[in-house]
């Protein structure tokens, strides 16, 4: 008699991406879950690493020049740092949407206001709006498909029984 074997990870990982399709496609708001956490878990990635390359724009020219005089870093370098920050909350969103997709809102947030202070990227500023509001609603979604993190505590003592 063969004792069975387990399944290997690929196995494993092929079963669970069959169950998630499936279940996007009979819940249409788990499906619209998976988009943006899949979104926004590629998207600032890919955005992070082109700070590096500026193969897509020179990311430099977006950056308000009152942040890089109020700041010791270049605006080359700034952009370097700001990659870096991208590629980590894309990476957060991929671990736990729930908090995650808050931040990346935050993050949003502040580009927008990047990019009202000065002039020309008002249309950018006003796409950027639209994916903070993706970003909230991400979180939103995750708050139904994406469990907290519970705190471990001790349990109370029951000082009154004693």
């Amino acid at each position: 008699m063969n004792a069975p074997t387990p399944r290997s990870s690929s196995a494993v990982s092929e079963h669970s991406l069959d169950a998630a399709v499936q279940r996007a496609r009979s819940d249409p708001a788990y499906g619209a879950f998976l988009l943006l956490r899949i979104g926004f878990t590629v998207l600032p990635i890919v955005m992070g690493l082109d700070k590096f390359t500026n193969l897509l724009t020179t990311w430099e020219n977006y950056l308000a020049p009152w942040i890089v005089d109020i700041g010791p870093l270049s605006a080359h370098q700034t952009m370097l740092v700001v990659g870096v920050i991208e590629i980590v909350a894309g990476i957060a969103v991929a671990i736990k949407p729930r908090y995650a997709a808050y931040i990346v809102a935050a993050w949003l947030a502040g580009i927008i206001v990047n990019l009202l202070s000065y002039p020309d990227f008002y249309d950018i500023a006003l796409r950027d709006f639209g994916l903070m509001l993706a970003a909230v609603t991400l979180g939103r979604l995750a708050y139904v498909y994406d469990p907290a993190w519970h705190r471990r505590t001790a349990p109370a003592t029951n000082f009154a029984a004693a």
